[in-house]
């Protein structure tokens, strides 16, 4: 188990007006993640609200920024420095419209795709942090991207979603072992199970 600590940082745009946003699917998850294990309260700090905890054994850091999505990296890459954790000790859980409804990845580094968030990390932490890419699918119309990821998620869309960020946390201590892929698989394995084989006739 690695010594250096977690942070996990959900990306969102704070208050109530955006909670349930499709943009805000990264604060959603770091909630569930966050109610799932023995978390310490949050605090405000870094221009978000943290909570500090521990999952098998290594120190997590959950983190929201509160700093409004396209700056998400004046709060995340603060609270990075100050702990002391490495790119490769951050993961940042969040939206992403070129993934389907419902689908997850999980991978290190690459371009930002046109997420704001990830703009404002890179630009702060360098490329090398891990990505939590949570699937919340595209509008038809490619002109209509902004209202659709600061649209609400719907009743429809809560089939998938609870399930989902249910998965999210219980996959999670796989997080903290740096296995992504093995997350990556947890999570489909949990939100979409095998289905029954069906029982073979006795020939009478």
């Amino acid at each position: 188990m690695p010594d250096t600590p977690l942070l996990i940082a959900g990306l969102g745009n704070p208050g109530a007006d955006y909670a349930r946003n499709r943009h805000n699917a990264g604060f959603m998850a770091v909630d569930v993640i966050h109610e799932s294990y023995k978390f310490g309260p949050w605090k405000a700090r870094f221009q978000g609200a943290i909570s500090e905890g521990t999952i098998n054994g290594r120190k997590v850091y959950l983190l929201k920024p509160g700093t409004y999505m396209n700056e998400s990296g004046n709060s995340v890459g603060p609270a990075a420095r100050f702990f002391k954790i490495p790119a490769s000790a951050v993961v940042v859980m969040h939206d992403e419209i070129d993934l389907a409804a419902g689908k997850l990845k999980a991978k290190t580094g690459g371009g930002d795709a046109g997420h704001n968030g990830l703009r404002s990390i890179t630009a702060t932490l360098g490329p090398d942090y891990r990505r939590v890419r949570i699937g919340v699918g595209k509008h038809a119309d490619k002109g209509r991207a902004i209202g659709h990821v600061l649209g609400n998620f719907s009743k429809a869309d809560e089939q998938w979603l609870v399930p989902m960020l249910s998965a999210i946390a219980e996959a999670t201590p796989l997080l903290v072992k740096d296995d992504d892929v093995g997350f990556m698989n947890k999570v489909v394995l949990l939100t979409n199970p095998p289905k029954p084989k069906p029982e073979k006739k006795d020939k009478e």
